[in-house]
């Protein structure tokens, strides 16, 4: 197997490479492609040093997968070279999440729609994964029609500048500095920031509509509504969602938590509640704080926890390889 990185340098791309050696041992080739910037630099991978290149038709020949952790627009500039080379392209980008030939796919809930590919898979949004991951479990005992969630993602979703502004404005008004913002709208140290990404419509943000429409893909459920509001918290690593749901027929605690035990994945906590520093570098979902929804009628309220940069993207997009190659006959 052999398998090439496009944005090998990011935080996602840099996770993806340390998840290959977790999920993938019988990958034999490693290739990272970066901007020009980083051409001639050298990354590390079992042992062996990789050296960044340029994607370009020659040196992409021989690879059976390419992991994009670069944006939308780069994404969709790579695409067809990939597919001409013949390798699947698994992407982290937004750009192909809704194209109707194009998987949106979180393993554990929806891996057999990967099977169906075009030589294009789709990794959904971060904080929508980790949200469908907690919520799964219960639409399998009856359909979700409605969702309501406020999430709180961390500085790393981001990326490497996310965290690097969060750690500068916490020195600086240790040191009685003013702060700068230039990664987020406004100070994030010791900040909470309703307001993720540009605004798509009826107020809502991209990123609060994305967890309807790719909810939607990865559940199965076109007629899904979800209304959402994103947070950004000063916290490095790992989202937290909060979310309160109504099935198509009532669903108790009981039957949820059951549920959430069951599917792999998930950890469902009963003592206590799941936070983000026992979630971070790791790749289950935590779910807990499961209740009566004292709105809806006959749903659920719950609380979840999971590592964005890992469950999120990379390890997440890694295992829809895994999956692919565990499926090919």
């Amino acid at each position: 197997m052999k398998i090439g990185i496009l944005g090998a340098t990011g935080a996602v791309g840099r996770q993806m490479l340390e998840c290959i050696s977790e999920q993938l041992p019988e990958c034999e080739e490693v290739r990272v492609f970066a901007s020009q910037r980083s051409k001639g630099k050298v990354m590390h991978w079992n042992e062996q040093e990789l050296v960044i290149d340029v994607m370009n038709e020659e040196n992409i020949r021989g690879l059976d997968y390419v992991l994009g952790a670069v944006s939308a627009s780069l994404a969709a500039q790579y695409a067809p070279l990939i597919r001409k080379a013949g390798a699947v392209f698994v992407d982290n980008s937004r750009y192909f999440r809704l194209h109707d030939d194009v998987p949106l796919v979180v393993p554990e809930i929806n891996g057999e729609d990967a099977l169906h590919h075009n030589g294009i898979i789709a990794n959904p949004n971060c904080s929508t994964i980790i949200t469908m991951m907690a919520a799964a479990p219960i639409s399998r005992i009856s359909p979700i029609r409605k969702i309501i969630a406020s999430t709180y993602q961390a500085v790393s979703g981001a990326g490497i500048e996310g965290m690097r502004e969060l750690t500068e404005e916490v020195n600086a008004i240790s040191a009685g500095q003013q702060v700068h913002p230039s990664v987020f709208p406004a100070q994030i140290a010791y900040n909470c920031i309703p307001w993720i990404g540009s605004e798509q419509e009826e107020g809502y943000t991209a990123e609060e509509m994305k967890m309807q429409y790719e909810g939607r893909k990865i559940l199965h459920l076109p007629d899904l509504k979800v209304t959402c509001t994103c947070v950004r918290v000063p916290v490095y690593r790992s989202h937290s969602i909060s979310f309160s749901l109504e099935c198509e027929a009532p669903v108790s605690p009981e039957q949820a938590a059951d549920a959430i035990r069951s599917f792999p994945g998930d950890v469902y906590v009963e003592e206590g509640y799941p936070m983000p520093l026992e979630t971070s570098n790791q790749d289950l979902v935590y779910v807990g704080r499961l209740r009566k929804d004292l709105v809806f009628e006959g749903g659920i309220a719950a609380w979840c926890c999971g590592d964005q940069i890992r469950k999120g993207a990379a390890s997440n997009a890694v295992a829809i390889i895994r999956y692919l190659e565990d499926h090919k006959n």
